[in-house]
């Protein structure tokens, strides 16, 4: 925003050349205004310079993150499994945070220490069977 700084400068001259008197009030106070003025048209080119260098830091972690996501996501294809199995995930709603938690056969096995990763709190299970025999339940 150069013109800011380009208007109060035209703003001054203008003052100058109408040959205001500075001893007088009105002189002194137009005179303040235009001093304030420049130093709004400082701090807003500041602020520009500012906010231009969070957008180019910005899209630089944008970047990388687009980057990280296709390698975690997009280029992952389950060679790198030990025993050549896909692991199964499933979704679960946390009953305390309400927030949607994904875990493996291997954590849900260990359902005495079954935790949500976002609030810390203990998640209890019910399993359901999805075949037609009865179970006994104890």
């Amino acid at each position: 925003m150069e013109y800011l700084s380009e208007k109060v400068a035209y703003l001054k001259g203008l003052a100058e050349g109408m040959n205001i008197d500075e001893n007088t009030n009105e002189g002194k106070l137009l005179k303040s205004i235009i001093n304030v003025l420049g130093d709004f048209a400082d701090v807003i080119d500041d602020l520009e310079d500012s906010q231009i260098q969070l957008n180019e830091h910005l899209e630089d972690m944008d970047e990388d993150l687009a980057q990280l996501e296709y390698e975690m996501y997009d280029d992952y294809d389950g060679d790198d499994q030990e025993d050549g199995d896909d692991i199964a995930y499933y979704e679960i709603e946390c009953p305390n945070c309400n927030e949607t938690v994904y875990m493996d056969e291997e954590m849900l096995d260990d359902e005495d220490n079954l935790a949500c990763p976002s609030c810390k709190e203990p998640i209890e299970i019910e399993f359901e069977c999805d075949c037609d025999c009865k179970h006994e339940e104890a």
